[in-house]
C-alpha cells in the first residue's frame, strides 16, 4: 500500500507515516487531515513512499485531502526546511506557519475560493437537475461549465448551494492566476530616490539584497512603491513587510492614492480566520499583486514573487519570540535568494547586522540623505534636564513652554514616553512596601482609569489598595510616570487643549487606532501622548514638536542591544516632527547630556553612533561579529529548572569536545525576568565566532537535551536571540 509521510504541527522533530486509501493521491505540499491519538490534525504531505518502518497494523489512514487549499509550492517547503534547520524548530510547526487558518478537525467548511467549476461527478449529477429545476440553476450550471469557472458571489445570487456541492465533490475551486500586471505609473521620484530604485531593481531581476538607509521623511515608501510597480508591470507580485499591524491601513491608503490600479491585500493576525483564508488564497491565485503584511506574511504563497521589501528592518517586532522562533527579515532574505528576486531592507536606523553587511559589500548600500518634501529639514534636537524643581508631573519647564508656543500657533505636539499606565510602581511611604506581582518578579503598574494594579508581563490584575497591606498606611505613592499620568497632567496644564492618549490600552478596540489617526490628521487633536506605537511610519504635517520623557531608563539596561534600540526609537520619534513645511523641534529630557548617544542624536548622525557601537561589539565578541543561541528553561520550582540547565551545560560541553565545535557555553543564570506567570526561569547562552560551527553544534545538543527526558521543565532554543528577558 502507498504510504505518505506527513509533517504535523506538534513539537516533535519527525515525520509521521499514514497509509493512503484508494482514490487519494496527494501531491507534495498537499494539506491532509489525519488522526494522531484522539486528535484530528491538519498536516502537510512531504513524500509518498512504498514502505514504512512502522508495523502495518499500527498505521492509520489519511482521512481527507483538502481540495480547497492548494499544495504548498516547492519554494515554501524549502523555506520551511530552512526555518526548521536554522532555528531548530520542528518541521511540522514550520510548515503550519505557511498555512491559512483551517477549521478544527477537518476541512475548511466555508466556500473560500472566488470561483468554482464543475467536476466530472458534478457534470453527471447536476446537468439533469438543471434541466428539471428551472432557469436559475441552469444558469449556474452553465457558468460552472466555463473554463474559467463561475464566481462564487454570482452563484450565491442564483441560489446555488456551493457549500453542499463542494462537499459532494460536484464542484472544485479554480485557482486562477493573473498572468500579467496592468501598467501602473510609478510615483514621481527625486534624483536620490531614482538612483536608489535603479540600483535595487536592475534588469534582469535577480537576488540582490539592498539596504536602503534614508533619514526620516526621505521618501523610502515612494521607492518601495516604485519598485513594486516596476516588478508588477512585468507580471510579478511584490511582498511588503511592515513591523506593526497599525501601519498596514495607512500604507494601503497611501498605495491606493499613488497606485490606484494596483490590486493590494493585507495579511496580519488581527484579521478573522475566514478573511485570512480568503486573502491567503487570493495571494496564491495571483489575484493580489502587492501583499502588505506583518511577519507572518513572509510565509504567504506568492507564485510569481518578484520583489520583497522589509520596511523598518531594524524593528524587533520582526522577531517571533514564542512558538516557532524566527526572524522575518532573515527569513525574507533567504526566501528572496531561493526565488532569485531582489530584496530591499529599509530603515533610517538600520540594525547593526544589516549595517555591517552593507559595510562588507554584501548588500548594496543605498542612501537617501535628504527629506523628500521641498523646504522640509530634519528637526532640531535640544537636551533639557529631566530633574528640575519646576517640573510638573515630570514635564520640564522648557517642554511646558514649547508646548504652549505650539498651541498658540495651532500646531500639534507629541509627548513620547514608552511606559503605559499611570505609574510604573506603587510604594508605601511609611514601611517601604512595594506592589509586586504575585506571579512574576516584577512590580505592578498603577492604572488609574480603572483603579487597578496590572502586571504587564502576565496580565495579573488587582484592585488599587486604599492602604498599605503591611502597615495600614494610607499614604501610598505612585512612583514614576506613564502615559495615563502625563495625559492627566497635560489636561490640567493646558485646559483648553485637546489631549489624546495613544497606547495599547487606549487602542484595544478594533479600528480605534485608525479613528485616532484620522482625528490627528484632521487637526482635531492638539497634544498627543503616546508610546512607540506613534514612533514610526506616521506622517502628521502639523506636528512640529516632539517631547521625550524617560529615555534614560534604557541606559541602565543590562541588554547589550539597549542603546542601539534607544537610538533607533528616538530617531524615529524625532522624525515625526516637522515633516511638512513647518520647522520641527525635539526636546529630550535627560540626566546624561554628554552621553555619545545623545550627541549623535543632536546631529541625526546614525552612522557616527553605529560605527562606535560596531567597534564596541567587535571588542566584546558580540553580534554582528559573533553568533548566539539561548537555551531558555522554566519550571514551577527553581530546583528542577536549574538541574536541567546544569545537565544541559554538561551535555553541551561534551558535544563541543567530541565534535571540535568552536563554541563557548556559559554557565546557567536566571533569566532577566526570573519569575513570570508563576514559572521560575533560567537560561544558558551559547556563543560562537563561526555560524557554521554553531549550526553544527545545535542539533547535536538538542538531541542530547531531548534524551534528558525532564518532564517538569519546559525548554526551547532561541537562535539569534534579541532579548534575554
Amino acid at each position: 500500500m502507498a504510504i505518505v509521510r506527513v509533517a504535523l504541527p506538534v513539537a516533535a522533530h519527525q515525520l509521521f507515516d499514514y497509509w493512503l486509501p484508494a482514490g487519494l493521491a496527494p501531491d507534495p505540499g498537499s494539506v491532509l487531515v489525519v488522526r494522531l491519538g484522539r486528535r484530528r490534525l491538519h498536516g502537510v504531505a512531504v513524500e509518498v513512499v512504498e514502505s514504512s518502518e512502522v508495523a502495518p497494523e499500527r498505521l492509520m489512514p489519511v482521512d481527507e485531502v483538502l481540495s480547497d487549499i492548494p499544495p504548498l509550492p516547492t519554494d515554501l517547503r524549502e523555506l520551511a526546511n530552512f526555518v526548521s534547520t536554522y532555528y531548530q524548530e520542528p518541521i511540522g510547526l514550520c510548515l503550519a506557519q505557511m498555512l491559512p487558518p483551517l477549521a478544527q478537525g477537518g476541512g475548511s467548511r466555508a466556500p473560500l475560493a472566488r470561483a468554482y467549476r464543475l467536476t466530472p461527478a458534478g457534470q453527471a449529477s447536476l446537468v439533469d437537475q438543471g434541466n428539471e429545476r428551472g432557469t436559475a440553476l441552469a444558469s449556474a450550471i452553465s457558468m460552472l461549465q466555463a473554463a474559467e469557472g463561475a464566481a462564487a458571489d454570482e452563484l450565491r445570487k442564483l441560489g446555488a448551494g456551493v457549500g453542499k456541492w463542494r462537499r459532494d465533490g460536484w464542484v472544485e475551486p479554480v485557482m486562477k492566476v493573473v498572468l500579467s500586471g496592468t501598467h501602473t505609473p510609478a510615483p514621481a521620484l527625486n534624483p536620490d530616490q531614482r538612483t536608489a530604485l535603479d540600483a535595487a531593481i536592475a534588469e534582469p531581476l535577480a537576488f540582490r539584497p539592498s539596504l536602503l538607509q534614508g533619514i526620516t521623511g526621505s521618501g523610502k515608501t515612494e521607492v518601495y512603491l516604485a519598485a513594486a510597480a516596476r516588478v508588477i508591470d512585468a507580471g510579478r507580485q511584490a511582498l511588503l513587510l511592515v513591523p506593526e499591524i497599525n501601519l498596514t491601513p495607512q500604507l494601503e491608503q497611501r498605495i491606493a492614492a499613488a497606485l490606484p490600479a494596483l490590486r493590494v491585500g493585507a495579511l496580519h493576525s488581527r484579521l478573522g480566520a475566514l478573511e485570512r483564508r480568503r486573502r491567503w488564497l487570493a495571494a496564491a491565485r495571483g489575484e493580489i499583486q502587492l501583499l502588505i503584511g506583518t511577519r507572518l506574511a513572509v510565509f504567504a504563497p506568492l507564485s510569481r514573487l518578484g520583489l520583497i521589501v522589509v520596511d523598518e528592518e531594524h524593528d524587533a517586532s520582526f522577531k517571533q519570540q514564542d512558538g516557532v522562533r524566527y526572524h522575518a527579515r532573515d527569513v525574507a532574505i533567504f526566501r528572496a535568494q531561493l526565488r532569485g528576486v531582489p530584496i530591499i531592507l529599509g530603515s533610517a536606523t538600520p540594525s547593526l547586522e544589516s549595517y555591517a553587511q552593507a559595510k562588507r559589500g554584501r548588500y548594496l548600500w543605498l542612501k537617501l540623505p535628504r527629506r523628500a518634501t521641498a523646504h522640509s529639514g530634519l528637526p532640531t534636537v535640544r537636551l533639557v534636564p529631566s530633574r528640575d524643581r519646576s517640573n510638573i508631573e515630570g514635564i520640564a519647564p522648557a517642554l511646558q513652554q514649547a508646548i504652549a508656543a505650539r498651541l498658540a500657533k495651532h500646531e500639534q505636539a507629541l509627548l513620547f514616553i514608552n511606559r503605559r499606565g499611570f505609574a510604573p510602581s506603587l510604594l508605601c511611604a511609611a514601611c517601604g512596601w512595594k506592589a509586586m506581582c504575585p506571579r512574576c518578579s516584577a512590580r505592578l503598574v498603577v492604572h488609574r482609569d480603572d483603579a487597578r494594579l496590572r502586571c504587564h508581563h502576565c496580565g495579573h490584575a488587582a484592585a488599587l489598595p486604599a492602604s498599605c497591606p503591611d502597615c495600614g498606611n494610607q499614604d501610598l505613592l505612585p512612583l514614576g510616570f506613564g502615559t495615563q499620568r502625563l495625559e492627566r497632567a497635560l489636561a490640567e496644564l493646558f485646559p483648553g487643549a485637546r489631549v489624546l492618549r495613544v497606547d495599547r490600552d487606549s487602542t484595544r478596540r478594533r479600528e480605534s487606532f485608525v479613528a485616532m489617526r484620522d482625528a490627528i490628521a484632521a487637526g482635531e487633536v492638539d497634544i498627543l501622548v503616546g508610546t512607540q506605537m506613534l514612533a514610526k511610519g506616521h506622517d502628521f504635517p502639523r506636528m512640529t514638536l516632539v517631547g521625550v520623557l524617560g529615555a534614560d531608563n534604557a541606559l541602565y539596561s543590562a541588554e547589550f542591544r539597549a542603546t542601539e534600540r534607544l537610538f533607533a526609537l528616538l530617531e524615529q520619534v524625532a522624525g515625526r516632527a516637522g515633516r511638512g513645511e513647518m520647522v520641527g523641534e525635539v526636546l529630550v529630557q535627560t540626566d546624561f547630556p554628554d552621553h555619545p548617544l545623545y550627541k549623535a542624536l543632536i546631529g541625526h548622525d546614525y552612522d557616527r553612533y553605529a560605527e562606535a557601537l560596531l567597534a564596541e561589539r567587535r571588542g566584546l565578541g558580540l553580534p554582528p561579529f559573533a553568533y548566539l543561541a539561548l537555551l531558555a528553561a522554566e519550571a514551577k520550582t527553581r530546583g528542577p529548572m536549574m538541574s536541567f540547565l546544569d545537565a544541559a551545560g554538561e551535555r553541551g560541553r561534551a558535544v563541543i569536545a567530541a565534535n571540535a565545535c568552536r563554541c563557548q557555553l556559559y554557565p546557567p543564570v536566571p533569566a532577566g525576568l526570573a519569575r513570570r506567570a508563576g514559572m521560575e526561569r533560567g537560561q544558558v547562552l551559547v556563543q560562537s565566532n563561526d555560524r557554521r560551527s554553531l549550526q553544527t553544534f545545535l542539533p547535536l545538543w538538542r538531541a542530547e537535551l531531548e534524551q534528558l527526558g525532564e518532564r517538569r521543565v519546559r525548554w526551547s532554543i532561541d537562535v539569534d536571540p534579541l532579548s534575554f528577558a
